[in-house]
């Protein structure tokens, strides 16, 4: 089996189903710090502004389902530990039914790990969040943000264009009040990129 096959198959939902973060509990805290900030496809009981401690957003994980195909994986966000950091998002408050159908929207690499939440008013809970470790099979790693700008606008998937995931959470943390400088450095890359095509697509047109 070749290295891009074996990405494509990165299903962790069988592992997910296995984990003990449920059991016993009525509702959990969710946190979410990609598209999970955006775009809530699922029942909540309640959502909140949250973050949580030592680690920081990346575009390393390749999306072969979502944002980018088996052949041409796009980029996504997972969060990586860094001593200091603070990654900014949304917590949702959920029932355990819930994570049937989020453990198959994660099942591209990502884990279901336990992790506390901090909300603005400087409260603590337990909680849990979806992670893609260096170690799952769709883990694409660190490259610059001009080189992960390139990638995903060429990258597309059943989901969309990998760059409308990047543009929606980019507008997302403005929303929030929030900064993430390799977010918004991507961002700017792309658009910078889709700039320069703009010119020869006109002159394709005019030609």
């Amino acid at each position: 089996m070749s290295k891009q096959s074996k990405r494509s198959n990165a299903d962790t939902i069988a592992t997910n189903k296995l984990m003990n973060n449920l059991d016993g509990q009525h509702s959990v805290w969710l946190f979410g710090y990609g598209s999970l900030i955006y775009k809530a496809d699922f029942p909540y009981l309640e959502r909140r502004p949250a973050s949580i401690a030592g680690w920081t957003r990346r575009f390393w994980q390749g999306s072969h389902d979502h944002r980018g195909t088996p052949e041409a994986p796009g980029r996504v966000v997972t969060i990586i530990p860094e001593a200091g950091a603070i990654c900014h998002g949304m917590a949702y408050l959920v029932t355990p039914q819930v994570f049937e159908h989020l453990d198959h929207r994660e099942k591209n690499g990502y884990l279901r790990l336990s992790t506390a939440i901090l909300f603005d008013d400087g409260r603590s809970v337990p909680g849990l969040v979806y992670i893609a470790t260096e170690d799952n099979t769709a883990f694409l790693g660190a490259a610059s943000e001009l080189e992960i700008a390139r990638q995903i606008a060429q990258s597309s998937g059943p989901s969309g264009p990998n760059s409308d995931y990047l543009n929606h959470l980019a507008a997302a943390l403005r929303e929030l009040g929030k900064s993430d400088p390799h977010v918004f450095a991507i961002e700017q890359h792309l658009a910078e990129l889709a700039n320069q095509t703009k010119p020869a697509e006109q002159t394709k047109r005019d030609a």
